[in-house]
């Protein structure tokens, strides 16, 4: 197993955000994270990048307790998320955002190259020298993505990567999403789309106001009468 996650609490001014979350995520898998807003998605990646302190509970990866780490060792250790918004460097190239990204690499040896990148993503390829700011909000977030690749991650964290997207765009990303884990990258998605998130995953988790209330495999779940009507809009 290579993420474990058990009896998870999060608290912002005495507010729980998580209260007792326990996931699993095998090597090699895609696992979708959904449920509507405020229930506690975003708050459980940023648990496990470090980026929120966690209270009672456990965060393994490969072993190694998460909660005993902080932020960037625990991207060194290749877990490496892509945030909501993206939050590339507008002031930077294109290029110049790839090479930020081998930062989280530690001495570890690279998994991506940057051909492999442009491979995935022509046309960052093709705007290697344009100011990130500059670029569309679907492009913006492939070279987020880009950047994650550049530091070797063994599981990628994904907080809302179709927001703000266009239908078409959002094909895209999700299509290089699918290849990157058919290629073997453990991929954890937390989508407000729930639709498209089932359709790309193999399994996932349903959260409400911080306690996951289902999980199973994403094509049981989208078949679910009550999944249907509480998550995907039917």
């Amino acid at each position: 197993m290579m993420l474990d996650i058990q009896n998870l609490y999060v608290s912002y001014q005495g507010i729980k955000a998580l209260r007792g979350v326990s996931l699993q995520v095998d090597r090699g898998e895609m696992v979708a994270i959904i449920g509507s807003n405020g229930a506690g998605k975003s708050t459980l990646l940023n648990a496990i990048s470090r980026l929120v302190p966690a209270g009672e509970g456990r965060i393994v990866f490969n072993g190694v307790d998460l909660r005993r780490s902080i932020a960037h060792k625990v991207a060194r250790l290749g877990v490496l998320q892509v945030p909501e918004g993206r939050q590339i460097l507008g002031e930077m190239t294109v290029l110049e955002n790839l090479q930020v990204g081998q930062l989280a690499l530690g001495g570890r040896p690279a998994k991506y190259s940057l051909s492999d990148v442009y491979a995935l993503f022509p046309v960052l390829e093709e705007r290697h020298a344009q100011l990130g700011g500059t670029l569309s909000g679907g492009q913006q977030q492939m070279l987020a993505i880009g950047r994650a690749m550049m530091g070797a991650p063994e599981v990628l964290l994904l907080d809302e990567p179709s927001l703000g997207l266009s239908p078409l765009m959002t094909d895209q990303v999700f299509a290089a999403l699918g290849r990157l884990n058919a290629d073997g990258l453990t991929v954890m998605l937390v989508e407000q789309n729930a639709h498209r998130a089932l359709e790309l995953t193999s399994r996932a988790y349903v959260l409400d106001r911080g306690l996951v209330v289902r999980e199973g495999k994403s094509r049981d779940l989208a078949d679910d009468p009550s999944i249907i009507a509480s998550y995907l809009g039917v």
